[in-house]
């Protein structure tokens, strides 16, 4: 199978998503929750370490877990660290992501990707397993949760979420890329439909409840506006999801301008590193690397109404300072 922009492809045409390499866990004896101890790096410009900003974001785990942010623009050695002085960070002192990948598994020949954690002591990569990243913040990081967190993953709903999440990341989050990625018009068209058919079936759940499971902001409604806030921006015309855009679509754009306008989500959406990193990226998908100038951020801001239909986003918690 062919390598195709940090996944591969199969001889349908279809784009399969790289396999996370790292899956420890913090909080197990090998690597025990410790506050100052591990960096998160992220790219702004990925939907799947965006969800990791935002979550340690509103459970206030600034002061335990350091952020590193790498450039948007990715190059062939991998995500770099050109956005601090002297092009390295300032806490790993390494110029790109993959030393640390190189420094835990010298034979790592795929994908350095984002988020990833970090051992500072050690500079080896403990997780870069995204969905258990957010999760793990949740239930292992408590200790250093702030005075009123709200509880992203309770139990009694985990079970909802975790069906929720299955079936917006192969149909939406992934989905995207599956379009976008695509080598086949058999494969595109079925990412497409498999696609838009979820997202009218989210626009139905949606349509008369605040959030997608119970009365609060979950982890299932984080992992979906990471992609719903970059649809109009670079999925709709760079990977050709082109039915209807977000603002075309009336419960979700409602919904995703919520949950922009509730603290901790829309000051970590950088729109400039999103653009920058998808279409100065994917050359094959962009050979000019024009980047484009639109939409307008201000529509974010237009009312969205959906109080109405009740609900809190914290619950009985606070928002993030």
């Amino acid at each position: 199978m062919a390598t195709a922009q940090f996944g591969s492809e199969t001889q349908r045409g279809e784009w399969v998503r790289q396999a996370n390499r790292f899956t420890d866990r913090i909080g197990s004896p090998e690597w025990p929750t410790e506050a100052g101890r591990y960096r998160l790096v992220v790219s702004l410009a990925c939907p799947w370490a965006h969800r990791a900003v935002i979550v340690r974001r509103l459970l206030g785990l600034e002061d335990a877990l350091s952020l590193g942010v790498v450039d948007p623009i990715r190059d062939e050695k991998g995500w770099r660290f050109t956005l601090d002085e002297n092009d390295r960070d300032p806490v790993l002192g390494i110029g790109f992501l993959s030393e640390a990948y190189l420094a835990t598994d010298p034979g790592f020949a795929g994908r350095f990707t984002v988020p990833s954690i970090v051992d500072v002591p050690s500079g080896t990569v403990v997780t870069n397993d995204y969905p258990q990243i957010t999760i793990d913040f949740s239930l292992q990081w408590r200790a250093f949760h702030r005075d009123g967190a709200p509880n992203l993953y309770p139990e009694t709903l985990r079970e909802e979420i975790d069906a929720i999440n299955a079936e917006v990341y192969r149909d939406v989050n992934n989905g995207v890329y599956r379009c976008g990625f695509a080598t086949s018009q058999q494969a595109y068209d079925l990412a497409y439909t498999a696609l838009f058919a979820r997202l009218d079936a989210l626009s139905a759940r949606l349509s008369d409840q605040r959030y997608l499971v119970g009365d609060t902001i979950t982890e299932a409604d984080i992992r979906l506006f990471t992609t719903l806030v970059r649809f109009d921006a670079v999925y709709h015309g760079h990977f050709k999801t082109n039915r209807h855009k977000l603002t075309e679509m009336p419960v979700l754009w409602a919904y995703a301008r919520d949950l922009f306008t509730t603290p901790g989500f829309g000051e970590t959406v950088d729109f400039d590193h999103i653009k920058r990193h998808y279409y100065a990226t994917h050359h094959q998908l962009n050979p000019s690397l024009i980047v484009p100038k639109g939409p307008d951020r201000g529509a974010w801001y237009e009312p969205h109404g959906r109080e109405a239909l009740g609900g809190s986003p914290f619950g009985a918690g606070t928002p993030p300072r």
